[in-house]
Order: C-alpha cells, then sequence, then structure tokens
C-alpha cells in the first residue's frame, strides 16, 4: 500500500502549477501551496512535506529545523542563495538547482544590457518620445564595443555564454573567476586577470557569479574606486553582489558612466529609490531569465526532481554536499 505524499511549494509567481501537476499527480503526490513567506507561513506548509518546492522564499535554518518528512529542497532556478544550505546539509536534505536554466536568455538579456549603455538606445528612444529629433546624448557618450575592454566576473555556463556573444564584437574579454583553470579562459579566447587588473582595465564589467559570503557586496565603495572612470557596470546575476547606496554614489558623481541591472538587493526596486530616477541606469525586474521554452523546462525539470526523491533516489543537481538520499523509499 502506497503511503500518500505531499509536495509543499513555498511561493511561486506562475498562473498555475499545471506543469508540475501533470508530472507529480500521477505518482500520487499532493501538491500544498505556501500562503507567504513569513518563517511561520513557511514552518506550517513544510512540516509535514515529503518534499519541498521553492522559488524566492527564505528557507532559513528555521524553516528546515521544522522538517520532519523532506527528501529534498528543489529551487526554481540556478542560485540557491535563499536556501540555508549549511542547514539543509546538517538535516541530510539535499537542496537542488536547475543549472542548465536560462543559459542563453541570461547571456542574451545581458548582450542586450551592454549595448543599450554603450549606444545610448535609451536615451535616443525617449528624446524622439518626447517631440526631439537629433543625438541624445555628446558624442563621447556613443560607444563602440570594439575599443572597449569588457571583463567578466565569473565564468560558469552564463559566463562563457556572455563571452562567445561578446566575440564577433571584437572587444578585448578579461574573465576573473578563481575557481576556473586559466586553460578554460584561454579556450574560450579570453584573458585571465587577477580582481585588481580587471576593475583597472575593463570598460564594462559584467557580473556572472554566485551569491556567496565571497561575492556578496563584491561591488562596493572601494571596487568602484578602483574601477576606470566612466564605465559600465552590469550585474543580471544577484541582486547583494552590489553594495547599492555605493554604487548610486559613483552614478552620481559620474566615475561609474552607467548602471545595467536586472537584480537588485531589494526587490522591487522601492518606488524612492534613486535606481528609478537616475539618467545612467536602466532596470528590468527580474526577468533576464524568461522566455516560454526556459520556464517549461525549469519547471518540468523541478518536479522530475523531486519526483526522483520520492522514489528514494539520490536527485540530480545537490549543491549542499548531500551524498545519499535522506530514506531510502517513499513508500512503504
Amino acid at each position: 500500500m502506497s503511503i500518500p505524499l505531499t509536495v509543499a511549494i513555498t511561493d511561486h509567481v506562475f498562473p498555475s502549477l499545471d506543469p508540475e501537476e501533470a508530472i507529480l499527480k500521477p505518482a500520487g503526490v499532493t501538491l500544498v501551496v505556501g500562503r507567504d513567506k513569513s518563517a511561520a507561513a513557511l514552518i506550517e506548509v513544510v512540516a509535514d512535506a515529503d518534499a519541498v518546492i521553492t522559488q524566492f522564499a527564505p528557507v532559513t535554518a528555521e524553516v528546515i529545523a521544522a522538517m520532519r518528512k523532506a527528501r529534498v529542497i528543489v529551487r526554481y532556478g540556478i542560485g540557491v542563495d535563499n536556501v540555508d544550505l549549511d542547514a539543509a546539509k546538517a538535516a541530510g536534505i539535499p537542496v537542488c538547482n536547475v543549472p542548465s536554466y536560462c543559459i542563453d536568455e541570461v547571456a542574451d538579456h545581458t548582450l542586450a544590457m551592454i549595448l543599450a549603455a554603450t549606444r545610448q538606445i535609451v536615451p535616443n528612444h525617449m528624446l524622439i518620445q518626447g517631440g526631439g529629433w537629433g543625438l541624445a546624448v555628446p558624442m563621447a557618450g556613443m560607444k563602440t564595443l570594439a575599443n572597449l575592454t569588457v571583463g567578466i566576473v565569473g565564468f560558469g555556463r552564463i559566463g562563457r555564454a556572455v563571452a562567445r556573444r561578446l566575440k564577433p564584437f571584437k572587444c578585448p574579454r578579461l574573465v576573473f573567476d578563481p575557481i576556473i583553470h586559466e586553460t578554460v579562459i584561454q579556450e574560450a579566447e579570453c584573458e585571465s586577470a587577477s580582481w585588481a587588473e580587471l576593475l583597472a582595465t575593463a570598460d564594462v564589467v559584467t557580473l556572472h557569479c554566485p551569491s556567496t559570503p565571497a561575492t556578496r557586496r563584491l561591488i562596493n565603495a572601494e571596487s568602484l574606486a578602483q574601477m576606470k572612470p566612466g564605465a559600465i557596470l552590469v550585474n543580471l546575476s544577484r541582486g547583494d553582489l552590489v553594495d547599492t547606496p555605493a554604487a548610486v554614489a559613483a552614478l552620481k558623481s559620474g566615475h561609474l558612466g552607467a548602471l545595467m541591472i536586472d537584480v537588485c538587493d531589494v526587490e522591487p526596486i522601492p518606488a524612492d529609490s534613486p535606481l528609478r530616477a537616475l539618467p545612467n541606469v536602466v532596470c528590468s525586474s527580474h526577468v533576464a531569465s524568461c522566455s516560454e521554452k526556459a520556464v517549461q523546462m525549469l519547471r518540468r525539470t523541478v518536479a522530475t526532481t523531486a519526483a526522483a526523491a520520492l522514489r528514494g533516489e539520490l536527485p540530480p543537481s545537490v549543491v549542499n554536499g548531500v551524498t545519499q538520499p535522506r530514506f531510502r523509499s517513499a513508500h512503504s
């Protein structure tokens, strides 16, 4: 006789859960969806769940401690910084992500942001919308990628995809990633650089690293001061990689030429934030990963990952070092 199984979804932004249900319901799984992201509400929804799926909710040590039956925590996405990985590992719960998700989408969006900044797409468009015609910025603001050096911070799947897209523009590409072997960077026809070298040399700095204790506030007052005057900063990775007040100060002083972001350390960006008003900032609202194909793949992968754990298997793409299933079988 099968034991009833429950998958808790802490939060999601989708109009329905049809793709998840199509995979999980035939396996006898009931979906339970969280009401809000408070610790008390999360604890209530995950306490008796056999698997937990999360998107943006903070899955803290307190929330993980309440998981009596969870065989896996699966995140909708690549980053897992909303999950306490150490607490999950201590509890023997594997945490999984979807590492192949949205590589092309984010790389395309990065290139769009870089070109928007170098070719001044937004100011020129706004000039025409306002009834004007001509060049909206001083001639010096119109830049050519072939004459610029692009610094890529983080050389995982997305960083490499960005490097490939930049190659036809014939711009020098510097890479800083202390965990990637230099031969990988050389094979991509890029040049390895230290953090200090990249900051001092790059005209465009684009961030493609995860949020970790070592990378949070990587861009701060000190590192901004080391960047070339007028440099462009692009962040489509994690909001907390950038110290926002320091970036705003650098933008206002003119030392930072432009900030192009899809993520921010407070989301949504507050209504009174200078980021919404400064002319040298372009924002999108955490949508760089979006395409119909990517989102469908993401949701199917999350559901099949949870299903594998419910079968008693060690699921794929474990990111917190758990090497054994938490329980042997989901059925009696």
